[in-house]
Parts: C-alpha cells; sequence; structure tokens
C-alpha cells in the first residue's frame, strides 16, 4: 500500500508533495537496512516479520499527518443556556515522538477555554489533542498547536493547554534522568490578561501555581 496516498493529503503532507511517494514495500526495506546496521539479521525468525509490524506501528504512531484537526471543531452547540464559564478537559493522555531522535513522548495534556456563544463536544478537544500528538514533535509546538487550533476555529474569549510529559529520549539515552517531567503552557486572550481566569484554570487542573504568569 502506498503510504502517501492512505487519504487525503494536510497541510503538512503537501509541504512534502513534490517529493516522490514511498512504498510500503521500501518502508519495510528501510527498516531491513535499520536492522542489519544495529547488528542483527532480519532474515532470522524472530525478525521476519518485524519490518511489516514496524510500518504498521508508524502508520498508528503518525496518523496525525492524514488528518487536519481543526476539522473536529468544525461541529458546535449554541444551545447552552447562556453557558459563559471556564470549561476545562484535564488530564488528557497522549502518546507523541520527539522529531529530534523519534523516542517516545509520554504524558497528559490540559485543555481550557472560555466561550463565546457555542461550545464544542468534550472528545473533540481530546482528538485534537490525538491529531498533533501523532506526528513527530517538540512539547513547546505540540503545546501551541493545539491551543492555536481551538483558538482559531471556536473564537473562544480565552485558551489554556498545559501539557506535563516525559520525554524517552531523555530518560533511555543521554542523561539517563528518569522521574523527571516537562511542563510547558500556551495562554491565549482572557487566559493570558486576566490572572483571575488563569489561577482558576491551573486550580481546575491542580497545578497549583506550578506555572508563573
Amino acid at each position: 500500500m502506498d503510504l502517501m496516498k492512505r487519504s487525503k493529503p494536510t497541510t503538512a503532507r503537501r509541504a512534502t508533495a513534490a517529493a516522490p511517494p514511498v512504498s510500503q514495500a521500501q518502508a519495510e526495506d528501510a527498516v531491513r537496512i535499520l536492522l542489519r546496521w544495529a547488528g542483527d539479521d532480519p532474515t532470522r525468525e524472530g525478525l521476519l516479520d518485524t519490518p511489516a509490524r514496524v510500518v504498521r506501528a508508524y502508520q498508528d504512531w503518525f496518523s496525525g499527518y492524514l488528518s487536519d484537526p481543526s476539522d473536529y471543531l468544525r461541529r458546535t452547540f449554541e444551545e447552552v443556556a447562556g453557558y459563559d464559564e471556564l470549561i476545562v478537559l484535564r488530564g488528557i493522555e497522549f502518546e507523541s515522538h520527539c522529531e529530534h531522535h523519534m523516542a517516545p513522548i509520554i504524558g497528559r495534556a490540559h485543555v481550557g477555554y472560555l466561550p463565546t456563544n457555542k461550545v464544542v463536544g468534550i472528545s473533540k478537544l481530546a482528538r485534537v489533542v490525538d491529531g498533533y500528538c501523532r506526528r513527530l514533535q517538540v512539547q513547546e509546538k505540540l503545546t501551541a498547536q493545539i491551543a492555536g487550533c481551538i483558538n482559531d476555529v471556536l473564537k473562544p474569549r480565552g485558551v489554556g493547554v498545559v501539557i506535563d510529559a516525559s520525554h524517552e529520549c531523555m530518560t533511555t539515552r543521554g542523561v539517563h534522568k528518569r522521574g523527571v517531567s516537562m511542563i510547558t503552557s500556551k495562554m491565549l486572550g482572557a487566559f493570558r490578561d486576566d490572572a483571575r481566569t488563569r489561577a482558576e484554570f491551573l486550580r481546575f487542573i491542580d497545578i497549583r501555581g506550578a506555572i508563573s504568569s
């Protein structure tokens, strides 16, 4: 199956449209090369199916390139009886991959917004997180992308995103520091301008002042 033709191209995919498509067979051959480079024999019994498994795993891990996360926010609801207070979805578990080493990033995202005259189904906020997580990432960019998407589509009075994650490129290689996590935040609109709104959001997600204004 042609990996470049599984779905309609996104902006990220269109940016590399000039490059020739990569077939599944070519991708599996690349895995065999890496296995040989690592010092093993890709023809031995235990590794015979590994290239196909790796390619299938990549199709899952990097499926975010095949979607536009903003599409998840297009359907909104206006019959909310005038509700205009903070909406927070906290503890969204995610897995992503570091674009520098392709090592896992494992963590939780907390998302909040102040609606204007419409809200979105809460599962769609989680899908936005997944859409950006299933790409090669750095945590700072990931945090900004999620906040920017919600802000651009829903046009709320404010958006707040906090991500707390561990990076396997740091825990399993390099400095080998386990038990540490990285926290990033992106505050837009009222979350940036109003200290009370920001504090309420951080209290809801139980950060308790760990992030300064």
